[in-house]
């Protein structure tokens, strides 16, 4: 890849859970059951799903992103939160203030969550090096050309940058997103620095 390449991974809807709200849904003393390791070091799929449940719908077996976090947090697309009938704001990873709630389901029980639902902003992953190459720093603003197979390349603004040794490089956009580009597997962004 060139200076200003960067793979774009689509981030399809998952959940994130604390401890406590695994060891409701699925027993006391749960642990997540390692289905595949993703991308970014130390991140895995689960084998445990569970029902999100929004005022107008459901979704009946949503994904499990490990390993366990601080608080509980589910990511969605847009059009996601309006079938189901929930809110979800767009916001970077872990900013859940005020943010959409809704009700989980799993095996053992099932808790309301007041706030934790969220559209992801998109954004890219990249170590103190892959910055360094690219040009950019920590929080920074671009946009990424993706290239599409069906003409329909698109432009995306707003794309913040998130710097860290634990980190691999990649862009995380959603399944609307994707959509809108009709973008394949293994596509490859090219960052465009604001100015």
């Amino acid at each position: 890849m060139s200076n200003n390449e960067v793979l774009v991974e689509i981030s399809a809807r998952h959940v994130h859970l604390s401890q406590a709200d695994l060891e409701t849904l699925f027993g006391a003393g749960y642990e997540l059951t390692v289905k595949k390791e993703l991308s970014q070091p130390g991140q895995y799929a689960c084998e445990e799903r569970v029902r999100v449940v929004g005022t107008k719908g459901e979704f009946a077996a949503v994904s499990i992103l490990g390993p366990v976090r601080n608080a509980t947090q589910v990511e969605i697309s847009l059009t996601d939160a309006r079938s189901i009938g929930v809110a979800a704001p767009v916001r970077e990873s872990g900013d859940i203030a005020g943010s959409g709630a809704c009700k989980l389901v799993g095996p053992a029980g099932e808790i309301e969550i007041t706030e934790g639902v969220i559209a992801a902003k998109r954004h890219i992953h990249a170590t103190t090096a892959d910055a360094e190459r690219i040009g950019v720093e920590n929080g920074e603003i671009v946009s990424v050309e993706i290239p599409s197979a069906n003409s329909r390349n698109l432009v995306f603004g707003d794309v913040v940058v998130r710097v860290s040794d634990s980190y691999a490089l990649a862009m995380h956009i959603d399944t609307d997103e994707s959509n809108a580009a009709g973008m394949a597997p293994n596509t490859i962004g090219r960052v465009i620095k604001q100015s």
